[in-house]
């Protein structure tokens, strides 16, 4: 069938909409009708040509909500009119890693989505009869989109798709990187490096944490408001200050915070985000994304 999708044939260079064909889904597989999508740092971190992974040309997009069209043979876990949001980090339940109970990542999803193909090696998308590469396994920046069964999550179809699209990334990066990989504990201090999408989201998984003080960290005072509705104890604008910010959070947390989120992907803010730390105990997760080397 064909659909229009917003292709990116080149790093660094604009995306483009074009008219491409989106074959059938095979056995296990699903086409998709996306609704809605959002855009997210990885896509115009990959675009960019700085993503040590990217491949070219290629269809982008990882948060995405939409409708079943159809199914491949041997599909059970959901049927035409399902709604639903692509997984870019889909299990086999199989794998070594799968098994382990230790991560979520796939190690048999992984080395065909790394490629930019289905699992069978090959892709639903063409131009003129020239393949085009899939992007984490699901290429939201299409009308219509397929993806192996076990990369899609079923909702119930009152949710808005143009909001619960984020929950494909950003959303559940954020709380997730609190509440399991950092594991926050109730009365914890936390400081959180950059309020974006995936801060803001972080901000809720420390609210949904109990976290004793939770400090957003923003050059953006545009976005302290919606901070502290979201849990936000205290925000902090590193413009204000004439001194590095890892020592401003020391200073305000009498030795650092027990927990630090850099949500933004900037070396600097890393550095910052590990140093502003509690000696001793303090821990640091880095989500945001920055280019090899």
């Amino acid at each position: 069938m064909k659909s229009r999708a917003a292709v990116a044939w080149e790093a660094g260079k604009p995306l483009t909409i074009e008219e491409v064909d989106v074959a059938d889904p095979k056995a296990g597989e699903v086409r998709v009708r996306i609704v809605a999508t959002g855009v997210c740092h990885t896509d115009a971190f990959t675009l960019s040509g700085t993503d040590p992974e990217g491949l070219f040309p290629v269809i982008l997009g990882h948060e995405g909500a939409g409708i079943v069209e159809s199914v491949g043979p041997g599909v059970t876990l959901v049927k035409p009119g399902d709604h639903v949001i692509p997984l870019y980090t889909a299990e086999c339940g199989q794998c070594k890693f799968c098994r382990s109970g230790k991560t979520n990542l796939c190690g048999a999803v992984r080395e065909t989505q790394g490629r930019g193909v289905m699992p069978d090696g090959t892709s639903r998308f063409a131009l003129n009869g020239h393949p085009l590469h899939h992007y984490m396994g699901t290429s939201t920046f299409s009308e219509y989109t397929v993806l192996p069964e076990i990369s899609l999550a079923k909702i119930p179809k009152e949710a808005p798709l143009d909001k619960v699209c984020l929950l494909g990334c950003g959303v559940t990066t954020g709380i997730g990187a609190v509440l399991n990989t950092a594991k926050v504990e109730e009365g914890a201090t936390v400081a959180i490096f950059g309020l974006g999408g995936i801060g803001l989201a972080a901000i809720i998984g420390a609210t949904m944490a109990k976290a004793g003080r939770i400090i957003a960290i923003d050059i953006n005072p545009g976005k302290f408001d919606i901070a502290k509705q979201l849990g936000a104890t205290d925000v902090v604008n590193p413009n204000d200050y004439d001194k590095p910010l890892q020592e401003v959070i020391i200073e305000m947390t009498d030795g650092g915070a027990d927990y630090t989120f850099e949500c933004v992907g900037n070396v600097k803010l890393m550095r910052a985000a590990l140093e502003a730390c509690h000696k001793g105990w303090g821990e640091s997760t880095i989500i945001g994304v920055a280019g090899a080397g």
